[in-house]
């Protein structure tokens, strides 16, 4: 199976289920053929997502952020952020689903320029359908955009004090 034409979707907002949106698109396509890669951006710690992943024929999980997972901006930060959407133009011309997590942390980080992104989407194949994640998506990729989902935080046990939960945060 292909797509006959591939859209842009964008999910952002404060709340919790960017990524994990993400994965049931991609979930979604590999029952129906497609070949999807999710490129993770800023993250760089092992996560529950990666591990299946790599159990699953047609998907590839790629992290392209240092190791750790913090907000401190370094050159190495920079560097690879710019290698990950490098990795992403190769990448779109193989595969039907492209995931581009936390994308939009990375550009309101100034890892990435809006405009590099901008071109990216200008320029990707008809066919590719394209997932941009991240909280602060800028009104650029917002009017690019053919879907655009918010996730609004209602309530979340880290503001109570619970930190992440293996298994079920990352």
């Amino acid at each position: 199976m292909s797509l006959e034409i591939g859209l842009v979707h964008v999910y952002t907002g404060n709340g919790k289920g960017k990524t994990s949106a993400a994965l049931g698109l991609c979930l979604r396509a590999l029952g129906r053929g497609l070949k999807c890669c999710f490129i993770q951006f800023i993250k760089g710690i092992q996560t529950g997502e990666m591990i299946s992943a790599g159990r699953l024929e047609n998907f590839e999980f790629i992290q392209v952020g240092r190791k750790g997972y913090n907000f401190t901006v370094t050159d190495e930060d920079v560097r690879k952020a710019k290698e990950g959407l490098k990795l992403a133009e190769r990448k779109s011309k193989s595969v039907d689903v492209l995931v581009l997590d936390e994308l939009n942390v990375a550009i309101h980080l100034g890892l990435l320029e809006v405009e590099e992104v901008i071109n990216f989407l200008r320029k990707k194949p008809k066919k590719l359908e394209v997932i941009i994640t991240g909280r602060y998506a800028k009104q650029e990729i917002i009017e690019m955009a053919d879907y655009v989902t918010e996730m609004t935080l209602i309530k979340h046990p880290f503001y109570r004090g619970l930190s992440a939960r293996e298994g079920i945060d990352f």
